[in-house]
């Protein structure tokens, strides 16, 4: 499955920790993702089985990511095939997660 902002989940961290099921993967995700976004996340919020999905998301996806929103008020699959591709939004958070950048332009 390919998000709203490009990324392929069976290759996230948190979506194959919840996958797995493993407790261990998710402390370990939540101690990268707490580094590499510089904000506080506990394992416990490591439960995602995509944001596109019917089921459980991460909690920043469901509640707080922009891309996500957007995406769903434009009807679109993912940003890369949004007319307003690279709008600021999408740059900040591409700034922040260089890797959604790639995943974008590999889709366009």
């Amino acid at each position: 499955m390919i998000s709203y902002c490009g990324t392929d989940c069976s290759k996230c961290e948190g979506y194959q920790a919840t996958q797995q099921d493993s407790d261990i993967k998710r402390k370990e995700v939540a101690e990268n993702w707490t580094v590499e976004y510089n904000t506080e996340i506990k394992p416990e919020q490591i439960n995602c089985h995509g944001c596109k999905s019917d089921s459980t998301k991460f909690f920043f996806c469901e509640n707080k990511c922009e891309i996500r929103k957007c995406n769903i008020e434009k009807g679109s699959a993912n940003c890369a095939e949004c007319a307003d591709y690279k709008c600021d939004k999408l740059q900040k958070f591409i700034e922040l997660a260089p890797s959604i950048g790639k995943a974008l332009e590999a889709l366009r």
